[in-house]
């Protein structure tokens, strides 16, 4: 009898491992599908650097973004009442290569393939305003919900402040300060962190915040509000890459060209100390 039930025990044993190393969480080898419903901050977080880190340490992905520029959760719920093909639908496949197929509808872009995760966003200048973002979110998600695999979870961008010289006319919302911004940000993806829609909160805001307070200062944009194209897409790169693969970024041995040693080093520092502390400013010391 204790044989039998040995026996048993080991074949249960091994029919939960094979059935864990086939799901999206344990299989190293499966790809993950990754889909913005977004706009140009999408563009800066996702399009560049998150796929050579995956490739860098042997992660498959595939990253689609639906990008109108400066594109508000309004818009996106008004084009999915017209089934409107409004967007440029970029997407970096699985080996790395970059497609971009004009007019096209949410609809079809959530059919293209079976995402794991879905990605939603408000435009930067309202992306402090929670009330402003309720009015609109839970329609899109809703829409989202019925046309996706039961598998496919959601996720919110935390987007960035702008920079404090920054002329774009949303930041008068903020009373042209980047740490009301930024602390308006903070306590609306907290808030939005406990919306049961989503499996979690990407902190790219609070990783560039960080990345601020350290020998970079206040450049990681390129006009005010859009990021820098090395270091500063870089450190959201390196948020998404550690928020979804469960992975310490600061172990990823890949770096873009135009980014010095120290750049990097910065880059995965802030992105690291986001993911752990996603709402509040972790100074980094470089």
């Amino acid at each position: 009898m204790k044989r039998f039930l040995a026996h048993f025990v080991f074949a249960f044993l091994a029919v939960q491992i094979a059935f864990a190393q086939g799901s999206p969480k344990a299989n190293n080898q499966q790809v993950l599908k990754v889909l913005a419903i977004g706009n140009s901050f999408s563009e800066d977080a996702l399009e560049n650097y998150l796929h050579e880190l995956a490739n860098a340490v042997d992660q498959e992905i595939i990253i689609g973004n639906l990008y109108i520029g400066g594109a508000p959760l309004d818009l996106h719920v008004k084009n999915t009442k017209a089934d409107k093909s409004a967007y440029s639908y970029r997407k970096v496949k699985q080996n790395g290569e970059k497609v971009t197929t004009e007019n096209v509808s949410i609809a079809r872009a959530l059919q293209d393939e079976s995402w794991d995760y879905v990605s939603f966003q408000q435009a930067s200048p309202l992306s402090g305003k929670y009330d402003v973002i309720m009015q609109s979110l839970p329609e899109l998600l809703a829409y989202v919900r019925e046309r996706v695999s039961p598998h496919t979870q959601f996720v919110y961008h935390q987007t960035w402040a702008y920079q404090q010289d920054s002329k774009h006319e949303g930041f008068v919302g903020y009373d042209n300060s980047q740490q009301i911004m930024y602390k308006s940000i903070s306590k609306t993806s907290r808030k939005l962190s406990k919306n049961h829609d989503f499996a979690f909160i990407v902190p790219a805001g609070t990783a560039v915040q960080n990345g601020r307070t350290s020998s970079i200062g206040d450049e990681y944009t390129r006009d005010g509000y859009h990021l820098n194209l090395d270091f500063g897409r870089f450190t959201a790169a390196c948020t998404w890459y550690e928020k979804l693969f469960g992975l310490d970024v600061r172990k990823n041995p890949y770096k873009p060209q135009k980014v010095t040693d120290l750049q990097a080093e910065i880059a995965r520092a802030a992105a690291h100390a986001a993911n752990k502390k996603p709402f509040k400013v972790s100074p980094i010391k470089k």
